[in-house]
């Protein structure tokens, strides 16, 4: 295991929190971004994979094709892709001035889950607003973890789901690399 055991243990990285909990209200946004800086005009090498699911993502198909992340990761609710997107897609463009104009547009990543079982998820109570919240509330080195942000309303086997994370260090030839993961489960 990296110190922390999580994703904050791969150089870089960092994840922040956006969450709702009021009553019938569970919910909220996680977003974790891969490096400190200008993730748009400093892309990642990224790929996608869909083991078992027919989740509401946005932006899979460019990462696929293009094989690169240009903005943060965002994990919500499902019927709160639409909102989280235009927040992403918001935060983008008040940040660079040269998106759509001298640059191309963006491929904004939102990922969901369905907090319906705890949480009302008809009340839609996500909104495009909580993008920035959970963006500037990412933190690296230790974050927390459970129901928190996306992970607030999740379920699994009949038991509390959440948000988790680890990380493990692994030598190949004859340098150490840290592969580290973020979970949002539910089930």
């Amino acid at each position: 295991c990296g110190p922390l055991d999580k994703i904050s243990d791969v150089p870089g990285v960092t994840v922040g929190h956006c969450t709702l909990s009021d009553g019938e209200v569970q919910t909220g946004v996680t977003a974790l971004l891969p490096h400190p800086g200008d993730i748009f005009h400093d892309k990642v090498m990224a790929a996608s994979h869909v083991i078992n699911g027919f989740g509401k993502s946005a932006g899979l198909v460019q990462v696929d094709e293009l094989g690169t992340l240009e903005t943060p990761i965002l994990l919500t609710n499902t019927l709160a892709v639409g909102d989280a997107m235009t927040g992403l897609v918001k935060h983008m463009l008040d940040s660079h001035a040269d998106i759509g104009r001298t640059t191309s547009t963006i491929n904004p990543i939102v990922m969901e889950c369905n907090d319906g079982c705890l949480s009302d998820i008809r009340a839609m109570a996500v909104t495009k607003e909580m993008v920035p919240e959970a963006l500037a509330k990412v933190v690296g080195g230790s974050f927390e973890e459970g129901g928190v942000g996306a992970g607030t309303g999740m379920c699994c086997y009949s038991l509390k789901g959440g948000i988790g994370s680890a990380s493990r260090i692994l030598p190949l030839n004859g340098k150490e690399y840290v592969l580290g993961t973020l979970v949002l489960s539910n089930f």
